[in-house]
């Protein structure tokens, strides 16, 4: 039996967060959601998780800041980054920083989980 992998939800709106939560629960999935970048950072599960989903503009430090930081730290944490102001700028440099999916929002749940399914892909090659 697998265990379940961790996946950390970055968002400011606790709705979204919420939301988020509920889906990748009922999928068995780990789930532990964060108000903030500085929140997610602070907590222990800021090295077990292995995936981030993290919301592109939030305040003080943002999706892609937070990104840009832990690959300056030797991270390979997947990154699904979304977002409620698409612009194709910021889709650009959300790949640069290595994010593996972006999503605007509202997103389909059928979305999330097929870039889910990619970062964790992604993950596990880059841990052998």
């Amino acid at each position: 039996m697998s265990v379940p992998s961790v996946i950390s939800v970055l968002d400011d709106d606790p709705y979204v967060r919420a939301a988020i939560n509920n889906l990748l629960k009922s999928r068995g999935y780990n789930v532990h959601t964060f108000a903030s970048a500085h929140e997610f950072l602070a907590s222990a599960d800021s090295h077990g998780t292995s995936c981030v989903i993290a919301d592109v503009q939030m305040p003080v430090t943002s999706g892609i800041d937070l990104l840009t930081q832990m690959r300056a730290q030797g991270s390979a944490t997947p990154f699904i980054l979304i977002t409620a102001f698409p612009d194709e700028s910021v889709r650009v440099r959300a790949h640069k920083a290595g994010a593996t999916c972006f999503l605007d929002k509202p997103f389909n749940a059928s979305d999330l989980m097929k870039c889910l399914e990619v970062a964790l892909a992604a993950g596990d090659e880059s841990t052998q």
